[in-house]
């Protein structure tokens, strides 16, 4: 789940993080009494979940009250990158000296918790890793130990900060780690983290990512999710506890456990089709999640063949085809169908799927090719 910027950079502000004394406006009217609260020049500010905000022309300067008030009616409605603006968050302007970034990720390979800073702050830090790698320092968090005070000044002579920046700067890093590890994030980054003409160190611009599996400790966080960024299959998803993601291929998925999921798409691939998705059901594969899953997939105009790839392990395969008749009849198609059951009761589940006249495999090499053949047919795969 992704934290809009004014919502990340509120929890940063819990955590001792410096941060701008911005405010969010729906309307023009309420950007430009913020900004009359604020005084000076202030910074409009888009708030959508994209990259790339300043290129599209969603962050905007203005000197007054009244240029506020235009700058944010005109940001405010615009589509960036396919989202609707409907928030703009109004930051008082900084006088920028230095942009640095400074970021924490989650490493699987090592097991440990990153903190990346880079001296080359306020652009893609995909860019800076791509063009001069070396100008990114890392260091790993030993997760018995915790951030040591000794890595973030590390850190800071790596990327060229003054001595008496040192303090300033491992002070946020220690705030960003504890918002980090408290929050379950997955990445939580700072680009830019500025040095003002002040000499202070302000988070201008904040990230965060958190851990889906987590939010049930964190029902505030919860709260924030921004449901325009998702589509309404990912909102009914969600709401049935479902893992999707929709990619841009022909057949449908729906398999229960991730990794059979990724083996299922890899041997689509294999035998010349595409998948539409990633569709992992979980377990239980009970009539009423089936029922939630076809519906996801079959409201993808692309999909033209089906491929229900289920392991009966706990749950029994007869109960699965059962539920997979139920759910038919909540969501009839005509949209050819591919069944592959194996596990616990699986001859009684394939009679029944057969009873049914639905098409069923032995193997999955076997159901990957017939749900191939069946999107060929419909004139979907060369």
């Amino acid at each position: 789940m992704k934290l809009q910027e004014f919502q990340a950079k509120r929890i940063f502000g819990q955590f001792g993080i410096p941060v701008p004394l911005g405010e969010v406006a729906e309307t023009p009217a309420e950007a430009r009494a913020i900004a009359e609260r604020l005084g000076g020049t202030v910074v409009i500010k888009s708030q959508v979940l994209v990259g790339g905000r300043g290129k599209a022309g969603g962050i905007k300067l203005a000197k007054s009250p009244d240029e506020a008030e235009q700058v944010a009616g005109r940001i405010l409605g615009m589509d960036i990158k396919g989202l609707t603006v409907k928030k703009v968050l109004v930051d008082p302007a900084a006088d920028i000296r230095k942009e640095l970034y400074l970021g924490m990720v989650l490493d699987r390979g090592s097991r440990r918790v990153v903190i990346m800073a880079s001296s080359e702050g306020g652009v893609d830090i995909e860019e800076v890793a791509a063009q001069t790698p070396e100008k990114i320092i890392t260091a790993a968090v030993d997760p018995c130990l915790g951030l040591r005070e000794y890595q973030a000044r590390d850190l800071a002579l790596n990327i060229g900060l003054p001595k008496e920046q040192l303090g300033k700067f491992a002070a946020i890093c220690q705030g960003l780690y504890e918002c980090y590890m408290k929050c379950d994030a997955s990445l939580a980054e700072i680009n830019p983290l500025a040095i003002l003409g002040d000499n202070r160190l302000v988070a201008l611009d904040g990230k965060m990512v958190l851990d889906d599996s987590a939010l049930f400790r964190h029902a505030d966080l919860a709260a924030m999710r921004d449901e325009d960024e998702e589509t309404s299959e990912e909102r009914e998803a969600r709401a049935n506890d479902l893992s999707y993601v929709k990619l841009d291929g022909e057949i449908g998925c729906m398999v229960n456990g991730a990794g059979l999921a990724m083996a299922t798409m890899d041997i689509i691939k294999y035998y010349g089709g595409s998948p539409a998705n990633f569709l992992d059901v979980g377990g239980g594969a009970k009539a009423e999640k089936v029922a939630a899953a076809l519906r996801i997939i079959l409201s993808d105009p692309n999909v033209k063949a089906v491929l229900l790839n289920i392991f009966g392990g706990i749950t029994r395969c007869d109960e699965v085809a059962r539920g997979i008749l139920q759910a038919l009849k909540q969501v009839p198609t005509q949209t050819p169908m591919v069944v592959r059951l194996v596990g616990t009761n699986y001859e009684e589940g394939r009679a029944i799927l057969a009873e049914a006249k639905m098409e069923t495999a032995e193997t999955l090499a076997g159901a990957a090719q017939k749900a191939v053949a069946a999107a060929r047919a419909q004139g979907r795969i060369a």
